[in-house]
């Protein structure tokens, strides 16, 4: 077999400048995953110009770029087959004999692409890809069965990532879910539990304690081996971003008061105001950042996953955390406030019998974390040989 041909792209594409005029079409804006969206569909309202006149036309299988956002993998394919039309800073790219559009779409979004793309951006300041540069890319040519053939592979395996993100959504839902078929809506507590304030889950008032302030921690002091340091960034679910901060033995132990240790819950009092996780068991201990809350509780009262779900999913402490989090410049949490918030305090069994579903749930989440990596590995294989003629 002899070996396909690299051409450059102009020989296989032509730029379209037809305006709108008077006709009517489908006003589409162009997204990154999404690709083709109808403007009305993506802002909930009309943001484009009232006067479309000088919009462009686009038509079915027309491929359309930002040329200031080609270079994160802004172009996508009209697949109406009506056609429509875009704001006129966008390029129109129709693909002449020799050369699927389907095919030139993958090319300019794998690594291959994106690659003779950034090499060929202008500006100083913000790249532009000007049509001229787009037909200088060079790229490989197989015949169309053979392009055919690599567009189904490709399609195939990115359907595949696509069937694993909406079961990892469906997944994702399935906790909240699960609070509010166990414990219902706090706000009506239908079941009659008692209803306590945050402090009276905890040994002492000082298990609800913010991170170190002003001087307590200087940034000389981080190494980059040592205790854990963590900060709002950290705290989501799982604690899946590690962090990079550390300190040594003699620092941690300065600033013990406002260690985090398993089974702790930590609550983010800046930024994203109540964003918050238990952290894991298998850390070892660690230091919060200032900007962060520490609400250690009793065992015996409370279990800590029961609480800091609630503490995500009640739209009643949801309310409550707004009420506590003024600021004249930035919302945070006062932590007096914050010991007075008022939670459900179901049979401790029940709360029990919660973890242990949501344990259940993120070992699901587990695997499906290592087979989305492994899909998106094969997806990614299969792109950079595709463009390689190794496909």
């Amino acid at each position: 077999m002899k070996p396909w041909l690299t051409k450059p792209l102009g020989e296989f594409v032509e730029e379209r400048t037809e305006r709108l005029g008077q006709d009517f079409a489908t006003i589409y804006s162009v997204t990154n995953e999404r690709g083709f969206v109808r403007s009305l569909d993506l802002f909930d309202k009309q943001v484009f110009s009232a006067d479309t006149g000088n919009y462009k036309r686009v038509g079915f299988h027309d491929l359309a770029y930002n040329p200031s956002r080609i270079n994160v993998g802004s172009v996508a394919m009209c697949e109406d087959k009506d056609g429509g039309a875009v704001s006129p800073m966008y390029v129109i790219v129709r693909s002449k004999s020799g050369l699927l559009p389907h095919y030139l779409l993958r090319f300019l979004k794998s690594e291959a692409g994106l690659h003779q793309i950034r090499h060929r951006c202008e500006g100083a300041v913000r790249f532009q890809l000007k049509f001229r540069d787009l037909c200088a890319i060079p790229i490989l040519a197989p015949p169309l069965t053979q392009q055919e053939r690599i567009v189904k592979l490709l399609d195939e395996a990115d359907e595949l990532r696509k069937v694993r993100a909406r079961a990892d959504s469906r997944t994702t839902a399935l906790i909240p879910s699960l609070f509010h078929e166990m414990f219902g809506d706090p706000v009506r507590n239908s079941n009659g539990w008692p209803c306590v304030h945050l402090v009276e889950l905890c040994c002492s008032a000082d298990d609800i304690k913010c991170g170190p302030f002003g001087t307590q921690l200087s940034k000389s002091e981080y190494i980059e081996k040592g205790v854990p340091l963590w900060g709002i960034k950290n705290v989501n679910a799982l604690f899946e971003l590690p962090t990079q901060e550390f300190l040594t033995p003699s620092t941690a132990q300065r600033l013990i008061q406002y260690s985090i240790e398993p089974c702790d819950i930590v609550m983010t009092r800046k930024g994203t105001v109540g964003n918050c996780a238990v952290y894991p068991e298998r850390f070892p201990l660690g230091i919060m950042h200032s900007d962060l809350l520490r609400l250690r509780v009793s065992r015996e009262k409370c279990e800590p996953v029961f609480l800091a779900h609630q503490l995500h999913y009640s739209r009643d402490v949801e309310r409550q955390l707004a009420q506590i989090s003024g600021g004249a410049v930035m919302p945070g949490i006062n932590v007096t406030k914050l010991k007075s918030l008022k939670v459900l305090a179901p049979p401790l069994p029940l709360q029990k019998e919660f973890a242990a579903r949501v344990s259940e749930i993120r070992a699901m989440q587990t695997e499906q974390t290592t087979s989305r990596r492994r899909l998106e590995h094969l997806f990614q294989s299969l792109l950079h040989r595709a463009f390689k003629g190794d496909l």
